[in-house]
């Protein structure tokens, strides 16, 4: 039985500019809550993206290091589950509620992606369908940090790491949230983690600032549901949802989406606005448990992109 074990408070921290001495500030407060999936398998939410963690024969492997000031909070919660090292950290895309963390990581550690996000967090370029602050995007914590934290390992389709129970697969199924998502299959739990591909049950983030697809969002989503129904995947790790999901769950996913960029399309066809439709667009009430109303500056940014790559 899945069984939640919760290490204090979650206290959410903002922006990508954070120092180090802020960052040992906040490493002070900021806990994170585990969620066992497996006997060796965990999720920790809160901070930014949902982080899991994999324990092997030779070591600790975790997925996404969450916003800065939260690398310190990980490491700590790894402590309580495993005395054996963390060799391996994967990154599922570039956005900095998936990496910031990747600076307080040991330097000895191994970091993989895609080898599109790897360009991605050399230039840090902000996310399309988020607002930004007043002075423009933050620096890269890369550059902030010296280089530290970048990735030093990349794959293009497919990756394995480790063998029999140890095995993990990384795959790349195509553009979508960005044009570098991995997506990180744990075969012995029979747990895909799809990061923010379905970060939870809403609208998703398009970004066309770093490759990211509305039109081929749907193909790339078929993809993954395809491979999970031939792997018989058990549960789905979201990017942000407080539960994992299922693989009905991500059928549901995949027909929200076609639905969404079906009629941002038929808006085009029509001679609409991309303000017209993104003001238009309302969840259809089929979708129970789907947020009504999405903000609408994400609403606005993957309508524009969807205008762009629709003909």
């Amino acid at each position: 039985m899945k069984r939640t074990l919760v290490l204090g408070a979650v206290v959410l921290v903002g922006g990508f500019s954070i120092g180090v001495s802020a960052m040992r500030q906040a490493a002070q407060t900021n806990k994170v809550q585990v969620e066992k999936l497996d006997e060796r398998l965990f999720v920790l939410r809160g901070g930014g993206g949902n982080t899991a963690v994999f324990v092997t024969a030779d070591g600790v492997t975790v997925v996404d290091s969450k916003n800065p000031g939260w690398g310190q909070p990980i490491l700590d919660a790894i402590k309580g589950l495993s005395t054996k090292p963390i060799t391996l950290l994967i990154n599922t895309h570039t956005h900095g509620d998936h990496v910031s963390g990747n600076v307080e990581f040991p330097a000895n550690v191994d970091i993989i992606v895609q080898e599109n996000t790897k360009a991605n967090m050399g230039s840090m370029r902000p996310a399309s369908f988020v607002a930004q602050p007043a002075g423009g995007p933050p620096p890269n914590i890369f550059t902030q940090h010296n280089g530290a934290g970048m990735a030093k390992r990349t794959f293009k389709d497919t990756m394995t790491v480790g063998n029999g129970a140890d095995r993990i697969e990384l795959h790349y199924f195509g553009r979508a949230h960005t044009n570098g998502d991995a997506m990180v299959f744990f075969p012995a739990a029979r747990v895909l983690h799809m990061a923010d591909v379905f970060a939870n049950k809403g609208l998703p983030g398009m970004d066309s600032n770093n490759g990211g697809s509305g039109v081929g969002y749907v193909d790339t989503l078929t993809k993954a549901a395809d491979f999970a129904d031939k792997n018989n995947v058990e549960k789905i790790v979201n990017g942000h949802n407080e539960t994992t999901t299922t693989r009905a769950d991500l059928r549901e996913f995949i027909s929200y989406v076609k639905d969404f960029v079906g009629a941002v399309q038929e808006g085009k066809r029509s001679g609409k606005t991309v303000d017209q439709v993104a003001a238009a667009w309302k969840t259809p009430p089929k979708y129970a448990g789907y947020e009504a109303t999405p903000v609408l500056v994400r609403v606005k940014a993957d309508a524009e992109l969807i205008f762009k790559e629709t003909q």
